[in-house]
């Protein structure tokens, strides 16, 4: 007994120590790489009037508004920059290790809470998005509150406050990101099954039990209440997203590739030694199963959490491709629990410390490949390209707004330092004029793109995601068969090219 792990009086001040370590890990080299195109798109919305943004969001976007609502108030905070912006997402990242530890330690005590918020702590996936200008730490964080009011009502705690956590954290998540409408299926799949459960077998005493039926009618009602303002517009959004969408059909591979970049073996190892971190993480998996053999519910409950968003979004899919490993953050809540259930399973203090030890060590050289290696698209090249050899009245054209956001959030330093005189303009369409964030070119459109270049001497194409805005290149076929191309400058992330009359 005594090699059995004891920890109780000592978990606060372990999750106070894993969790700033953790946000050190998310805020390490935070401003470093460079604002890619989605997040200088996320600056673009947030930097707009609210009156104005949630125009925007319903014009040409396909997210809710709560993330942009929240940025919008931080930058008013400090600034626009890459550090500032992205603290945004560290910051709700780093709170989610304190709300695993709860939820974990609520469900089977504090040892199995310990293992999650150090697995979730150290995880590459969650710390890759905790340093991105983006909803996807939001929406773990907002899903992470849910869950633990969620798991308190299930464990008999009833509070009036426990409601109030749910109902609200539940329409957030929701407003965070459209996919998160599964998860009140997911929820409600799994306490309506526990209500039918328990009253086909009254004398069974699963681990977790369902709350009264009518409180969970009237709380689910309450979450439909809220969310209801959004509901026209995420109808809206998702015709547009089912019309035309960036997302590939999901592969075999794919899916596996998801899984894989859960569990932190899809990106630093290969081989035999993917093959090997595979094996640790099956194991946990495998033991976190034996450890809830006499706590089924608990297990059907994080199995459902994560079962059926995952699914779910492989069967809209068969539709309209929508499967997305960012979109997913959430449900890796669940499996982190799992994992950490079969650290607890283990049950010696030695054994417990050496198997903590391994996933933390592979996940730091994940980590740090990450950190050293993972390259952002540049958006500074071609925007200080253009700057340095702009002439007043210049044409700068671009095969996608989206690329205009991007490359604006470094060209107006130099605009504004400079007073570089240019014109930009989207191709085929443009963002402000007509509200089109990705058009397709088409060749209906090169009479439009011949008169955007009828009398200039020189013309300037910054050429990114052409495969989905212009996949028969026809924007430089056009400008080179009516001027000649001067230079050309490659950058990660696409192209700049020079064009002038001969």
């Amino acid at each position: 007994m005594n090699d059995e792990l004891n920890i109780e009086e000592s978990a606060p001040w372990l999750v106070v120590v894993i969790t700033l370590v953790a946000g050190g890990l998310r805020v390490l080299l935070l401003g470093s790489k460079s604002m890619w195109l989605d997040e200088t798109f996320s600056v673009w919305m947030a930097s707009r009037p609210v009156d104005e943004m949630l125009q925007w969001i319903v014009r040409i976007d396909q997210h809710p508004p709560l993330y942009y609502l929240l940025l919008h108030f931080w930058i008013a905070l400090g600034d626009d920059s890459a550090f500032h912006v992205r603290m945004l997402s560290a910051l709700f990242g780093t709170a989610t290790i304190p709300l695993i530890y709860l939820i974990g330690k609520r469900m089977a005590g504090a040892p199995l809470g310990l293992a999650a918020a150090m697995i979730l702590a150290f995880s590459p996936f969650h710390i890759f998005y905790a340093q991105e200008t983006r909803m996807y730490t939001l929406l773990a964080f907002t899903a992470a509150v849910a869950f633990y009011a969620l798991t308190r009502l299930l464990t008999g705690s009833h509070a009036r406050r426990n409601w109030v956590l749910f109902v609200v954290f539940s329409a957030a998540t929701m407003y965070t990101h459209n996919t998160a409408v599964l998860f009140p299926l997911a929820v409600n799949l799994f306490v309506l099954g526990l209500l039918l459960w328990q009253r086909t077998r009254p004398g069974s005493a699963p681990s977790l039990q369902a709350p009264p039926f009518w409180k969970w009618v009237k709380a689910q009602i309450a979450v439909l209440v809220l969310w209801s303002p959004w509901i026209v517009v995420f109808v809206q959004q998702a015709r547009v997203v089912d019309q035309r969408f960036w997302i590939p059909a999901p592969t075999w591979d794919g899916v596996v590739r998801v899984l894989g970049l859960f569990l932190n073996t899809a990106t630093t190892y290969e081989g035999s030694q993917a093959l090997a971190v595979w094996g640790v993480y099956v194991l946990l998996l495998g033991l976190g199963m034996v450890y809830f053999r006499k706590r089924m519910s608990q297990f059907l409950f994080l199995s459902v959490l994560f079962a059926v968003p995952f699914l779910g979004q492989l069967i809209i899919s068969l539709r309209r491709p929508i499967f997305s490993d960012r979109t997913l953050i959430w449900i890796t809540i669940p499996l982190i629990l799992v994992l950490a259930a079969g650290v607890a399973q283990l049950k010696f203090r030695f054994v417990i410390i050496a198997a903590v030890g391994v996933v933390a060590t592979l996940s730091l050289f994940s980590a740090a490949d990450y950190y050293r290696f993972f390259q952002k698209e540049d958006w500074s090249t071609p925007a200080g390209y253009v700057a340095l050899y702009a002439e007043e009245d210049d044409l700068v054209l671009f095969n996608s707004n989206f690329v205009i956001v991007a490359f604006d959030y470094y060209f107006r330093t130099f605009e504004d330092k400079y007073d570089l005189q240019v014109q930009k303009e989207g191709v085929p369409a443009d963002l402000i004029d007509d509200a089109v964030l990705e058009p397709l070119m088409t060749e209906d459109d090169i009479p439009k793109l011949l008169s955007l270049i009828d009398g200039r001497d020189r013309v300037w194409l910054v050429y990114s995601h052409e495969s989905y805005t212009d996949p028969e290149g026809l924007v430089p076929k056009t400008l080179a068969a009516e001027m000649k191309l001067i230079d050309q400058r490659d950058f990660y992330g696409g192209k700049v090219q020079l064009y002038g009359v001969e």
